[in-house]
């Protein structure tokens, strides 16, 4: 353990310890055949984890979101593709739980009874249409960036009705969840990205899947956030008046710090067991090393605090019975955003020590500076999105929420 391991280190998980050592021990693996170990995904799957995040309504262990951000960092420490699908599979169910509501509480608890993984493939080009026949809608069209598709059992699908010959309107605009294994839904795998390579964030391609119009409800889409903060919208559990978006974004800032903490313990023991630089000289004893893991500690532990701090915020004020506001929404970004840059120029500065060593594919650095690089350009998490968020609600202009 490093010496400075102390002063960053995380909160401990509690279900997640016992699979840590075989989650990281496939984590090479996974980065090269971009696929996470079965076991490890039936791991998962047989105990409590998948069902940590969702309320005691539905079965589930109803987890403070300060718990879950302490399980994800330490996955992501040990496996950052098998945190990121973790991660989404509790983002995206807490959203399932908003949007479909209590109306369809029996449902999702037997998602939760199952210990099924659900993801939400919605990114750049996703286009889905459903029609109507008889008491089922007929799905039609791409979705993408469905990361962890082809762990789960279960898909989110944001489509509008019609036939796609006409824009949507937003009246048009709907939310079902759909079987993965259902005959009208294919999985291609088109995830070649650089990071996260093992996450299986494919695009999914529906060709006439069914689902039941009951499981059909409207979709709010950027407006989601403000509409569930209504106390009027009956909700399973007024945690998921919580935007998925803003949970989503502490609980991606903690993996952040738990991926630069390991960083940084690897480099700390490398440099100090004795790693020479060019003619021999110790690393250990040269100012600018120093200087630079200290940086990067202190930066880690101002991230460290910054994200746990944000998600006490959320469970203490759940815990009092309050609503969360448009101000608490843009707080979760804000913190979440400055999180990750801290947690990537940190990054970018063990790379610097380590020189182009820290680049030799035969390490765990390397992998994780890809991975981390990641984390900050996601869309719920994007700078430019959170700060132009951000700015026009300071100035009180129109939000143009995307």
């Amino acid at each position: 353990m490093s010496p400075v391991r102390p002063t960053v280190a995380l909160a401990e998980p509690c279900f997640s310890r016992p699979l840590l050592p075989a989650i990281a021990a496939q984590a090479d693996a996974a980065d090269a055949t971009r696929s996470i170990d079965p076991d490890v995904i039936a791991a998962i799957k047989a105990g409590p984890l998948l069902g940590l995040a969702a309320s005691r309504e539905l079965g589930g262990g109803e987890a403070g979101v300060a718990a879950l951000g302490a399980e994800l960092a330490a996955v992501a420490a040990a496996c950052s593709s098998t945190a990121w699908c973790l991660w989404n599979h509790w983002s995206v169910f807490h959203l399932f739980c908003g949007a479909l509501g209590p109306e369809h509480a029996e449902f999702l608890s037997g998602i939760v009874a199952d210990h099924e993984w659900v993801c939400f493939p919605a990114g750049a080009a996703s286009r889905v249409f459903g029609t109507v026949e008889g008491d089922e809608v007929v799905l039609r069209g791409p979705a993408s960036f469905g990361s962890g598709s082809r762990y789960a059992e279960w898909a989110g699908v944001a489509f509008a009705l019609g036939d796609g010959t006409s824009a949507p309107r937003p009246e048009d605009l709907r939310f079902t969840v759909v079987r993965l294994d259902d005959p009208g839904v294919r999985i291609e795998p088109t995830w070649d990205g650089a990071s996260m390579r093992a996450s299986a964030t494919d695009t999914i391609h529906y060709d006439g899947a069914r689902v039941p119009l009951a499981r059909c409800a409207p979709w709010f889409a950027a407006n989601r956030a403000a509409a569930f903060r209504d106390p009027v919208v009956p909700m399973i559990h007024d945690r998921y008046r919580e935007d998925w978006v803003g949970v989503s974004d502490i609980w991606l800032a903690h993996m952040a710090v738990g991926v630069l903490l390991a960083a940084l313990d690897e480099a700390v023991a490398g440099i100090g067991g004795g790693r020479r630089a060019i003619m021999g000289a110790g690393m250990a004893a040269m100012p600018n090393v120093q200087a630079n893991l200290g940086a990067v500690a202190a930066a880690a532990t101002t991230a460290r605090m910054a994200a746990e701090a944000a998600a006490r915020d959320i469970d203490e004020r759940l815990a009092r019975g309050e609503l969360p506001t448009e101000d608490s929404f843009q707080r979760q970004g804000a913190v979440s955003t400055t999180v990750l840059a801290l947690c990537q120029d940190a990054m970018a500065t063990l790379l610097r020590t380590l020189g182009g060593n820290g680049l030799r594919e035969s390490g765990s650095f390397e992998r994780r500076w890809r991975d981390l690089t990641a984390m900050p350009i996601h869309i719920n998490a994007h700078p430019d999105r959170i700060h132009l968020r951000l700015g026009q609600f300071l100035l009180g202009v129109e939000n143009q929420r995307f």
